[in-house]
């Protein structure tokens, strides 16, 4: 069952995003050439307990730090370490999510390392795009197979690959809620979108096949093909007649 939340719910959801957004914020100014990814984990999980806040993702499923660190090929679940250092040209996608008040959001976006090709930056903005389109398509009366099949059919147009192995999810007072949401699919299949539920929406797209592998850890997803992969997510509730988004940065 898709749980559905009170107004007193989504407001505390909405303070938790809020904060989140902004820790994304100062994150994305430290990406640049030279830091290590450790860095960065170090610097979330502080502005996280600063807040109030708990890492949700510190000890999901073992998993041993406050945020993902996924380079270049990486699509979600790397490990930040002190030996991972930033380069010019890498992409990283950094995914962050924190428990605040009883409930959890959960956000990611990709970003340039300097300066990238403009194939790259095309990436970045389709994936980006391809966000945006599943957010409007996430309202009372639609299904989520209207979501998935947006995510698709604008990201294939574009030239690139929908990862299909990997999903978008409900969330709330747990990390990982009901429903499992496709990134790609048809129209009108799934179930209905009712005000009141919650969930994260997480395009993640490649530049080549959309198959995947596990990584030399076990920890991490990576293209099968090597290509590059980029992802961003949102969490976001289901109003009376649209959304809202819950973790901002504008």
């Amino acid at each position: 069952m898709i749980p559905i939340k009170t107004e007193k719910e989504i407001k505390a959801m909405k303070e938790g995003g809020k904060i989140l957004a902004g820790i994304m914020k100062e994150l994305a100014e430290m990406v640049r050439p030279g830091i290590n990814t450790e860095e960065l984990n170090r610097a979330a999980k502080a502005l996280i307990l600063k807040f109030k806040g708990r890492p949700s993702f510190l000890g999901h499923d073992g998993f041993p730090a406050a945020i993902c660190t996924s380079l270049n090929d990486e699509v979600v679940h790397a490990i930040p370490s002190l030996k991972r250092v930033l380069k010019e040209g890498d992409i990283l996608s950094l995914d962050i999510g924190m428990e605040y008040k009883g409930f959890h959001t959960d956000m990611a976006a990709t970003f340039p390392v300097g300066r990238v090709s403009s194939e790259v930056e095309k990436l970045l903005e389709v994936t980006k795009k391809s966000l945006d389109l599943a957010i409007e398509k996430a309202k009372p009366g639609n299904t989520f197979g209207d979501i998935g099949n947006a995510i698709q059919e604008y990201v294939e147009s574009q030239g690139f690959g929908v990862i299909r192995d990997l999903c978008s999810h409900g969330i709330g007072r747990e990390l990982h809620e009901e429903p499992q949401i496709l990134n790609y699919g048809r129209k009108g299949t799934g179930p209905r979108i009712l005000e009141g539920m919650t969930f994260c929406l997480e395009p993640m797209v490649s530049m080549g096949s959309w198959k995947i592998r596990k990584s030399e850890d076990g920890q991490a997803y990576v293209t099968a093909d090597g290509s590059l992969s980029c992802h961003f997510e949102h969490t976001l509730a289901v109003t009376k007649e649209e959304n809202e988004v819950l973790t901002k940065t504008e």
